[in-house]
């Protein structure tokens, strides 16, 4: 019976098998991690209380008993917001550091000599040029960053300027090229060479000097040839610039220095870093400057010395003619180049453009784009800026031509000598014009004189296509701005325009009041003068508007003042707000027609520069309802920059600061001191800071700035020039070529019926 009953049970478990194998061998392993997972928790937890400095009796409850703590955000609606410190520049807070700054060591003797000279042919090679000396002299030169330690002794002179260096210098840049004013530095090669050096180690690097009684292999870099010192360096000998100072004497700054290096970081000087070798090239007296040995003076980094100030520019003018032929060759052999491989390419030598290696030209996507040219002669051009159709060549233009008559003529007889030469006799026909991607293109029709080698003299016509190319973008400094400045908006109100005064208040509130702009408003209240016997207040509601305002937005800071007026114009106006606030208070003049969004209060913050720049935005004017949309809806806030134009007539909206409005009335009123008041007072705001300062005027097209349509009053009272603008400029408020052709289309159709 038993032998049978096992094989019947086996039969029974056969399928359930594989089930039961499974769930055996899934229990064995969470079991063995289960064991292994103890015993690894023990020694990271004790690790961890002993990195706290806790005893393991000492430890607190088990992570499941802690319990997260909910703290709740709360915002006032009206705080005032905290000030958000902010380095100036992102290569600050990233830890980016200039590459070199140049110290030379002056006098008062030759700081007004040799040290502008240095300054002229070096600061457009550098990034900051400083000079330090003892004791200048009563007047420093301008444009020259000097510092004056007040003491001439030069090893102190030394001693100051390493201080200085150390404190104000070394957070900002990784080289340090110290010179003296009678050293002549080529600008060129200097910024090459330590773009290839590493600023890690400690490198003093210049042209080696053994000490007078010192030891084997001590040497100093010699001042007059000029040294390089890395940051590292600094960083490690500025805790010994004191001892140096007391116990070591030396009458020459450059060697107290090269033996405080030796004493205390053991560092001498060496010609050959990094694979670079220092070149300094010394100049004997009297020397030929015209025919010295271009390869020599070519690969030095320092001439020294130069005894007059005179040598310098002489010096800078032959590295100039040495680079400027280096630079051609090197632009022909990369042309040659260019040529070669042009036959690999699918258009083969066809597709070739000239001038070789110059960006092809600029090809316009549809008429409006089309580079127009201009049409000049030698002495006159006719495209001119006021609309004129003929006007003298003056300035940098006049010179323009010139050098380009100059450089077609040379250009010439290069090819040609010396089978002909050829002389200008006059210019029949000029044409140029600004190719944004190549540079100025110009095509000349010369009338010249040729003579062949046997002397016979012909007379022909040739044209020529010449180019000036783009060279290097170059990055104008501008002073710092920032966004977080208060705008001070200024508007004055006319009898005629209080109906649009809510309209204003409407859009200030929804794109400047909500988000809580930094902003103020200046309401200015214009009276007529024969309004002055009226018994009811013309301006009651709009007081009451503004009233209403402020009632709502209580950290709003509105002003409202009165003036009484016969000519309401920008200056006059501005006058009376002006003596209302401070200097530094940046005035946006605005008019009740303007829509004003944050992104035009940006601009007009970025935009506005004290003492150099102001702002004076192109609106974005809105055409004439009636003749635009001819009975149609409104367009949606996305479309709206369809119906209107940039209205270029208009300056009714400036942006300024108030120091540059008191500066240029101050020096419009000592300039027409012999003129009436009433000629010049009705000037407006563009003009007065065209004609009476020296401040940069901004004008650029603003499409965050947008003024619905309105014919404007124009003052009988404004210039000829001024009143023909402000004709003009309503005129073309009222539509467009193509909605004026639909009004009188429709007009005629409904007078034909």
């Amino acid at each position: 019976m038993g032998p049978r009953l096992y094989p019947f049970l086996l039969g029974l478990l056969r399928p359930a098998l594989p089930l039961i194998l499974g769930l055996s061998i899934g229990c064995s392993l969470s079991l063995l991690r289960v064991s292994w997972i103890q015993e690894e928790e023990a020694p990271c937890a004790d690790h961890l209380h002993s990195s706290h400095g806790l005893q393991p009796d000492e430890r607190g409850p088990p992570i499941h008993d802690l319990k997260p703590r909910i703290i709740p955000y709360g915002h006032k609606p009206h705080a005032p917001h905290k000030k958000v410190l902010r380095t100036r520049y992102i290569q600050s807070e990233l830890g980016f550091r200039e590459r070199l700054s140049v110290v030379v060591l002056s006098s008062r003797s030759t700081l007004t000599s040799l040290a502008v000279a240095v300054n002229r042919t070096l600061s457009a090679h550098v990034s900051r040029l400083m000079f330090f000396t003892g004791a200048r002299g009563p007047k420093v030169p301008s444009g020259m960053e000097v510092v004056s330690h007040g003491d001439e002794r030069p090893v102190w002179v030394m001693y100051h300027t390493l201080r200085y260096m150390e404190t104000h210098l070394l957070p900002t840049y990784d080289w340090f090229y110290v010179a003296q004013d009678d050293t002549f530095t080529n600008g060129f090669h200097l910024q090459d060479f330590v773009s290839h050096l590493s600023p890690g180690p400690a490198v003093y690097i210049g042209r080696p000097m053994e000490f007078i009684g010192g030891q084997e292999g001590w040497r100093y870099c010699h001042g007059v040839s000029g040294y390089l010192l890395s940051r590292a360096l600094l960083l490690s000998l500025g805790p010994h610039l004191d001892f140096c100072r007391s116990d070591i004497l030396s009458s020459r700054p450059d060697e107290w220095l090269g033996r405080c290096l030796q004493d205390t970081l053991g560092i001498a000087c060496v010609a050959e870093i990094q694979g670079l070798r220092f070149v300094s090239y010394d100049l004997p007296r009297n020397a030929d400057i015209e025919n010295m040995d271009e390869a020599s003076l070519g690969s030095a980094l320092s001439v020294y010395p130069v005894r007059e100030a005179t040598l310098v520019y002489k010096l800078q003018r032959k590295l100039s003619q040495i680079r400027m032929r280096w630079s051609h060759r090197r632009i022909q052999r990369l042309q040659g180049e260019i040529r070669n491989l042009s036959s690999f390419t699918p258009d083969g030598d066809a597709g070739l453009l000239w001038p070789i290696g110059v960006n092809p030209p600029f090809t316009p996507t549809s008429r409006f784009d089309l580079l127009t040219w201009e049409y000049f002669t030698e002495m006159h051009t006719f495209s001119c800026p006021d609309g004129a159709p003929k006007c003298p060549l003056q300035g940098v233009w006049l010179l323009d031509v010139q050098q380009v008559l100059e450089e077609a003529l040379d250009q010439l007889n290069q090819r040609y000598l010396p089978w002909l030469h050829f002389r200008k006799r006059r210019l029949l026909n000029g044409y140029r014009r600004f190719d944004p991607t190549r540079g100025m293109e110009y095509t000349l029709d010369l009338l010249l004189e040729a003579t062949t080698e046997r002397g016979h003299v012909g007379v022909i016509t040739k044209r020529l296509s010449l180019l000036r190319p783009l060279s290097l973008v170059e990055i104008l400094p501008m002073p710092y701005v920032t966004e977080a400045t208060r705008v001070q908006l200024v508007l004055p109100l006319m009898p005629s325009d209080t109906g649009h005064i809510a309209g204003f208040l409407d859009a200030f509130a929804t794109s400047l009041l909500d988000p809580q702009e930094n902003v103020a408003l200046t309401v200015l209240l214009v009276y007529d003068v024969s309004s002055s016997g009226q018994e009811k207040d013309v301006y009651e509601e709009v007081r009451s508007m503004l009233a209403e305002l402020e009632k709502r937005y209580p950290f709003l800071r509105l002003e409202v003042s009165s003036v009484r007026t016969e000519l309401p114009s920008q200056v006059r106006l501005m006058e009376v707000v002006s003596k209302k606030h401070s200097v530094d208070t940046l005035f946006f003049l605005v008019s009740v027609w303007s829509e004003v969004t944050t992104e035009a209060l940006n601009h007009c913050r970025m935009n506005a520069i004290g003492a150099w720049q102001v702002f004076s935005p192109v609106h974005y004017q809105e055409y004439s309802p009636d003749v635009s949309r001819h009975g149609f809806s409104a367009p949606q806030s996305a479309e709206f920059l369809r119906d209107g134009h940039f209205d270029r007539l208009s300056s009714s909206e400036c942006c300024f600061y108030n120091s540059d409005f008191m500066r240029a009335r101050s020096r419009m009123a000592a300039e027409v001191q012999g003129e009436e008041d009433e000629d010049n007072g009705d000037i407006e705001l563009l003009d007065l800071f065209l004609r009476h300062s020296e401040l940069h005027v901004f004008r650029a097209l603003e499409p965050a700035l947008v003024q619905r349509f309105s014919l404007k009053k124009c003052s009988t009272h404004l210039s000829s020039e001024s009143y023909h603008r402000c004709v003009l400029s309503n005129l073309e408020a009222l539509g467009s070529r193509v909605h004026l052709a639909m009004a009188l289309f429709d007009q005629d159709q409904t007078n034909s019926t």
